[in-house]
């Protein structure tokens, strides 16, 4: 049985197909008085009181006043971390069964994001949205729907705590999807069990002739590698003489733009790329119309939303959230303008920092684009430089010059004095350092007048090293941040900087 033979109960069919009656302001009014309903009697809510919020006439208001804003750090130090040792009613009822493991590069020690099961329906719920959502696209074959979904994730073979399991989000979702997707489901259960990424890899390949597949999902750069590997294997001209009804790529965690000439060359016809926001802690927004500029977001499925305007007056240089900064509703932020996003949601995340910025490219929609991390930019010295910034600049690079760039960080150093910043890129196209060195800074300098103006002052030049693709792989590999969630940074900084530049010098020597 597949999704498109299986028929849902009514009231979720009812939940998903019924377009949104309500504002966005209402939808996320009767969120935030569904979870602090939901959770009034735990710790959290006794502290914060919850009721009082509750029988107050503006609720996001009072919630605001009273309830203080969270980071990892601190949420976890005071709270998650006894929801971990096995106490219940600490953030959301019930014992946290399952626990998220962070796949960033730039932490030393992973993060434990509760996951409760209300979180996983809801998770499972937007996926559905998310797929009903195709049957607005144009020029889409439906009927590949429910052919086979390759899903490039973490492993399904948890690791077990004193009482709970922890492991990749896509590996918890993986575990608890619903009967009638298994079907679909590749590489099927055996090989996503598998923890070292590289035998999964190869036991990925061994299969492919043997399924159908019109979907992927997963990390950029992952799919490239398996495409490239499947197509070597095969001795194919591209992936669609191995998969001809590939029609989907779903994508997210990080932008497309420098990726996808990478991608297209493995392509034998063209494909619908969807885009998704899908964190740790809940699945976000997604792209619902084929032709929109960014995703939207999931405004009445238990995720309440707050957005922080990310600017020196809420954020320090090194991107750290002051104690108590400005906080926007979905009604009071403006399109073009970057915000950093707190959420609440039912798995007790209660006005929780993502880390993540994004912009508003459609109010009335509520669609939003990724524009980077509170921590991923570069700003030495009043530049603003901006993780979309940087994808945009090398997509238009990339495309003039018609190379394939893999993978690319960014640096600030010292230099005579001031400042300069320093580009490590991935290539295996032959293309000269000097040509891009000087594209890159002529490209930011059109997209970002802050940076135009403190390259005539204190941002005092540019340099760019091109390295193998291997060589970001390889350094993953020796962090223990290889395989299908893990993204290279964006932004190098600290120590992670250091690690990465007596890396290339071992490389290089």
């Amino acid at each position: 049985m597949t999704f498109m033979d299986f028929k849902l109960p009514k009231p979720l069919r009812q939940a998903l197909m019924i377009p949104d009656a309500l504002s966005p302001r209402r939808q996320q009014h009767k969120v935030l008085r569904k979870l602090l309903t939901k959770a009034r009697f735990t710790e959290f809510g006794q502290k914060y009181l919850f009721d009082r919020i509750l029988l107050s006439h503006l609720p996001e208001r009072t919630f605001q006043q009273i309830v203080p804003v969270f980071d990892y750090e601190k949420i976890y130090k005071e709270w998650w971390h006894r929801a971990r040792e096995g106490k219940r009613d600490v953030c959301w009822p019930g014992t946290i069964k399952f626990f998220a493991l962070s796949s960033g590069t730039s932490d030393a020690s992973s993060k434990y994001i509760p996951i409760t099961k209300e979180l996983i329906k809801s998770n499972t719920h937007t996926s559905v949205r998310q797929l009903i959502s195709l049957a607005g696209y144009n020029n889409v074959p439906k009927q590949y729907v429910g052919k086979g979904w390759l899903m490039l994730g973490g492993s399904t073979e948890l690791q077990k705590g004193p009482t709970y399991y922890a492991g990749d989000l896509s590996g918890i979702q993986a575990k608890k999807m619903p009967f009638w997707f298994h079907g679909m489901y590749k590489p099927g259960r055996r090989i996503a069990r598998e923890k070292d990424w590289e035998k999964k890899l190869t036991e990925i390949v061994d299969k492919a002739p043997e399924w159908d597949i019109s979907f992927i999902v997963g990390v950029p750069a992952w799919v490239q590698l398996c495409m490239e590997k499947i197509i070597e294997r095969y001795h194919l001209n591209n992936i669609h003489e191995m998969w001809p009804n590939l029609s989907f790529y779903v994508h997210g965690g990080v932008a497309l733009e420098p990726y996808k000439p990478g991608l297209c060359r493995l392509l034998g016809k063209p494909i619908t790329y969807i885009e998704t926001y899908l964190a740790s802690e809940g699945f976000l927004a997604y792209q619902s119309r084929q032709d929109a500029k960014g995703m939207k977001l999931v405004l009445n499925n238990n995720i309440f939303f707050e957005f922080v305007p990310f600017d020196n007056r809420n954020f320090d240089a090194e991107g750290q959230m002051v104690k108590n900064p400005e906080t926007l509703l979905i009604n009071e932020v403006e399109e073009k303008k970057d915000y950093a996003v707190l959420i609440s949601t039912n798995a007790g995340t209660w006005r929780y920092l993502l880390g993540d910025t994004i912009q508003f490219v459609d109010l009335e929609k509520s669609e939003i684009i990724i524009t980077g991390r509170t921590k991923h930019f570069l700003s030495m010295v009043g530049e603003h430089l901006s993780v979309d910034n940087m994808n945009r600049a090398i997509n238009m690079v990339s495309e003039e010059l018609n190379i394939s760039i893999g993978e690319f960080t960014v640096a600030g150093i010292p230099y005579r004095n001031f400042y300069a910043h320093q580009w490590f890129i991935s290539t295996n196209d032959h293309v000269n350092s000097e040509t891009l060195r000087v594209l890159i800074d002529e490209k930011l300098k059109e997209l970002n007048d802050d940076y135009g103006v403190e390259r005539k002052h204190a941002l005092k030049d540019v340099f760019v090293d091109v390295l193998p693709e291997d060589t970001f792989i390889n350094f993953m590999k020796m962090k223990g941040k290889f395989g299908g969630q893990h993204k290279f940074p964006r932004v190098l900084k600290g120590k992670l900087l250091d690690e990465w530049m007596l890396y290339l010098k071992t490389v290089k020597s």
